[in-house]
């Protein structure tokens, strides 16, 4: 009796583990970088960038506004060189963490280019999507995504826009 209980303990584990395999093949299969268009570096840069007809020290504080509206956490900004840094919180694949103990992180990280021409001033921002991925036994891997999507540069630009006019219209 106890060898037949044994067998079948040993059946029910190998039954899981199939299981867990095939779970964490789905999950990890189901999991990869939205897709990118194939664009020029002009129609990219033509994407990323507007021009405003403000003096660069509002543009710089708008666009840093709106970043924080927009739930990124401000890593660096530096009005002399016109570059701000920041990156959304982070989110986590607790299913495979709770399954197999690997970690599945992904954040977007976003910049922009503020700087003054003439008397305009231009704007380029730029998403990038950081997937990373790191095992229980200490292997790491990291996929980062330029995000190149024109509905998200669009909705951030117009966001930029209304900040503007909110901080000219206060002063």
């Amino acid at each position: 009796v106890e060898h037949l209980i044994s067998k079948i303990e040993g059946d029910i584990f190998m039954l899981r583990s199939i299981c867990l395999s095939l779970t964490v093949a789905f999950l990890v299969g189901c999991s990869s970088a939205p897709k990118q268009p194939i664009m020029t570096p002009l129609e990219i840069q033509s994407l990323q960038t507007r021009d405003y007809e403000h003096s660069k020290e509002i543009v710089f504080a708008s666009v840093t506004s709106v970043f924080q509206d927009l739930g990124y956490t401000i890593s660096n900004a530096d009005f002399q060189t016109g570059l701000i840094y920041a990156e959304s919180a982070s989110k986590s694949n607790k299913v495979l963490k709770f399954l197999i103990g690997m970690t599945q992180v992904e954040k977007t990280k976003a910049t922009a280019f503020v700087e003054q021409i003439k008397n305009k001033t231009k704007v380029r921002l730029n998403f990038v999507l950081v997937q990373k991925e790191s095992s229980a036994y200490g292997r790491d891997d990291q996929d980062d995504t330029a995000l190149l999507d024109g509905k998200l540069y669009e909705a951030a630009f117009e966001r930029i826009d209304s900040a503007i006019f909110l901080r000219v219209g206060t002063q």
